[in-house]
């Protein structure tokens, strides 16, 4: 016999979990993006010499 608390307990578990699942993947995935961009730009930055950045031209006090 079937008991529908029980099934409406686990189905509400279910969805928690899955949620907190998919929160879990997204926040890997982000930090997985910022370790992939951050080791590329330091790499590019170690093999090609960055362009020199222009002066800024001072104003002058009248």
């Amino acid at each position: 016999m079937k008991n529908p608390f029980m099934s409406m307990f686990l189905s509400a578990a279910n969805r928690v979990a899955g949620s907190a699942r998919a929160q879990a993947t997204a926040a890997i995935k982000r930090e997985a993006a910022k370790n992939a961009r951050s080791a590329s730009k330091a790499w590019s930055e170690a093999l090609f010499e960055p362009p020199a950045t222009p002066r800024k031209k001072r104003k002058r006090a009248r």
